[in-house]
C-alpha cells in the first residue's frame, strides 16, 4: 500500500502526522497541548517524584516570610513576638519579604534557585478547626464539602486504574505511595481504599504473612477477608522491594541529627535514589500550633517557634544537597502545607490564634524561583478577629502541580481536583510542555521501516544514564516499554514486533534523563 492512500484511507478525518515532533530536539513551547503533553511524559510513565511535608498544628505565616514592606504596620499587630528587621534574612532580589532568621537552608535554596513561595494560600470560608481544616487540604473539598478520597488518592486511582487489583505489575512493581512515620492519611485514599503504604524503617518494618492461603468464603464478609489477604500480599511483595531499594544506597550527603523530618527524608531520598518507581511521598513535622510562648521573651528570633522553622529549614536543605549528590534532584519537586496559618494580632500570651491564609513553599531543582503573591494587607489597628485573607486557592497550587509537574492532562486534571483553579508558575517552563525543534539537534532516536508492517526497528543514542524507550499509541497511550533501565554512554538498537497492532500513527519517544525526542511512525 502507498503511504499516500494509506493517509487518505485509514487515517481520521483531520488527523495528521506531527512531523515537528518527527526525530527532533525539543526545547519549551506554550502550555494548553494537552495531548501532545501527555505524549511526550504521561503521567504515568514519567519519572518524576512528588515529595509532600506537612506541618501538622497550623504554622504562623507571618513570622515565617516577613512583611518587610508593612513592617511598622506587622510590629504594630505583634509588638510582643516580632522579628527585628535587622535578623529578617533577605532573598536575592526580593525587597518586600524575608526569612524568619533561622531558616537560613530555605534561604541558601532560594538564592540557588531552588525555592518558590507562595503568598497568602488558602480558601474561601476558612475553617479553624485542626481536624477540619486538615480534611479540608487534604481532601481538596470545598469548607462546606465533605469527601472520603484525598487529592493525591484520586490522582493515583486515575493512572493507576484497578488498584490493588494487579499490582504489582511489571509497568508498576513499586508502591504508588509512601507515607513516612505514620499511617496513610487522607491525602492518599482513593475512591476504594488507601493507594499508598506507610512505613517506619525500610530495613524492618513488617512481619510478612505467608502467600499460601486458604479459600475465602463467598459472603461480604468473606469478600472482606479476601480484599485484606490481596493487601497483606502486596504488603509483602511492596516491602521487599523497599528493603532491596534501601540497600543500593550506601552513601549519602549529611542530615542534622535531631530533627525527626530530616530522618523521614533521608529515607525518602534513599528510597528514590534506590529505584523506586513509587511517584508520592508524604512526611509530617508537627509542633506548630504556638497558642502560648512561640519566642523566647528577651529574643524574639528564638524559641519554640525558631526551633519549629531552623528544623524543617535544615532538614530541607539536607535533603536537596542529598538528592544532589545522589544524582536525583532534577526528579524531585516538593512542597509544604498547614492546614491553616495564624491571627494578624499576637495574643498576650507570647503566641498567635487560628487564623486562615499562611505563605507556603515549593522547592526542587526545576521549580522557578520567586515569590509569587503581594505581601499580605495588615491593618494599621489590628483586632483580634483580623485574618491574613487568602490570594490563592491551595487547590491552585495542587492543579499547578499535577498539570506543569506530574504531567496530568486537563481531563484527568478535571476528575482529580472536580473542578478548574488557576495555573501557577511554579516550575520551570519545559517541564511538561511540548518542545519546539531547535537547529539541527542529534536524531537520537530512529525508527525504521516507516511505515512498517510487522515489525519496528528502533535505534536510539544515549548519553548515558536512565533511559527510557517507549510506543505510544496515537491517543498518546502507552503502549509498550521498550527499554527502563541505566546505560553506558553509546547508540543501541531495539527490535519490536508490532504486528498486533491496529494500522495507524504510533510514536516512539525517548527519554535520556532530561532530554527526550519523539518520532512518529505509521503502521499499515
Amino acid at each position: 500500500m502507498q503511504r499516500r492512500k494509506f493517509l487518505k484511507g485509514y487515517l481520521p478525518a483531520g488527523m495528521m502526522i506531527p512531523s515537528f515532533v518527527n526525530g527532533m530536539g525539543f526545547r519549551a513551547f506554550e502550555s494548553g497541548h494537552a495531548f501532545l503533553n501527555n505524549m511526550l511524559l504521561p503521567a504515568g510513565d514519567n519519572d518524576r517524584v512528588f515529595v509532600v511535608i506537612q506541618l501538622n498544628g497550623g504554622n504562623d505565616g507571618l513570622n515565617t516570610v516577613i512583611p518587610l514592606d508593612q513592617f511598622s504596620k506587622y510590629v504594630n499587630a505583634r509588638k510582643n513576638i516580632y522579628i527585628d528587621e535587622q535578623k529578617v534574612l533577605k532573598l536575592n532580589g526580593v525587597n518586600n519579604v524575608g526569612l524568619h532568621p533561622a531558616m537560613t537552608g530555605m534561604r541558601d535554596l532560594y538564592n540557588e534557585g531552588k525555592l518558590h513561595i507562595v503568598q497568602s494560600v488558602g480558601y474561601p470560608q476558612p475553617n479553624f478547626s485542626h481536624f477540619r481544616a486538615t480534611d479540608i487540604w487534604m481532601s481538596a473539598s470545598n469548607s462546606n464539602q465533605f469527601l472520603n478520597t484525598g487529592w493525591l488518592g484520586r490522582f493515583l486511582d486515575e493512572i493507576y486504574p484497578g488498584f490493588p487489583s494487579g499490582y504489582p505489575s511489571a509497568s508498576m512493581p513499586d508502591p504508588l505511595a509512601i507515607q513516612i512515620g505514620s499511617v496513610t492519611s487522607l491525602t492518599l485514599q482513593g475512591p476504594l481504599q488507601p493507594m499508598g503504604m506507610s512505613i517506619s524503617n525500610p530495613s524492618s518494618f513488617y512481619s510478612f504473612v505467608n502467600n499460601q492461603v486458604d479459600a475465602a468464603p463467598n459472603t461480604y464478609a468473606g469478600k472482606e477477608l479476601t480484599f485484606v489477604r490481596e493487601m497483606s500480599r502486596q504488603t509483602q511483595k511492596f516491602g521487599d522491594v523497599i528493603k532491596t531499594a534501601n540497600a543500593k544506597v550506601t552513601a549519602q550527603s549529611p542530615y542534622p541529627t535531631g530533627n525527626s523530618l530530616a530522618d523521614q527524608l533521608k529515607i525518602v531520598a534513599r528510597l528514590i535514589k534506590g529505584g523506586l518507581k513509587t511517584k508520592i511521598y508524604m512526611v509530617n513535622y508537627g509542633g506548630f500550633d504556638t497558642h502560648s510562648n512561640q519566642i523566647t521573651t528577651g529574643d524574639n528570633s528564638t524559641g519554640t517557634h525558631a526551633r519549629l522553622l531552623g528544623s524543617v529549614s535544615a532538614a530541607i536543605k539536607a535533603f536537596m544537597d542529598d538528592l544532589k549528590f545522589l544524582g536525583v534532584e532534577e526528579r524531585v519537586v516538593g512542597m509544604t502545607f498547614s492546614e491553616f496559618g495564624r491571627r494578624i494580632l499576637s495574643n498576650a500570651s507570647y503566641g498567635t490564634d487560628h487564623g486562615a491564609a499562611a505563605p507556603l513553599f515549593v522547592f526542587g531543582a526545576k521549580v522557578q524561583a520567586g515569590v509569587t503573591g503581594s505581601t499580605p494587607l495588615i491593618p494599621a489597628n489590628a483586632t483580634v478577629g483580623d485574618n491574613v485573607p487568602y490570594q490563592y486557592d491551595f487547590r491552585s497550587v495542587y492543579a499547578s502541580i499535577l498539570s506543569n509537574w506530574l504531567c496530568v492532562d486537563a481531563a484527568t486534571l478535571n476528575k482529580v481536583m472536580l473542578k478548574n483553579f488557576q495555573d501557577l508558575p511554579l516550575t520551570k517552563m519545559g517541564t511538561c510542555s511540548i518542545l519546539n525543534p531547535v537547529g539541527n539537534p542529534d536524531q537520537l532516536v530512529v525508527a525504521y521501516p516507516n511505515p512498517f508492517h510487522k515489525n519496528l526497528t528502533v535505534q536510539f543514542k544515549t548519553a548515558g544514564g536512565h533511559t527510557l524507550v517507549q510506543v505510544l499509541d496515537g491517543a498518546g497511550r502507552l503502549v509498550k516499554i521498550l527499554v527502563d533501565r541505566d546505560f553506558t554512554a553509546g547508540t543501541f538498537r531495539i527490535d519490536f514486533d508490532g504486528q498486533h497492532l491496529p494500522a495507524g500513527i504510533y510514536y516512539i519517544r525517548l527519554q535520556n534523563q532530561v532530554i527526550q525526542q519523539v518520532k512518529s511512525v505509521v503502521k499499515v
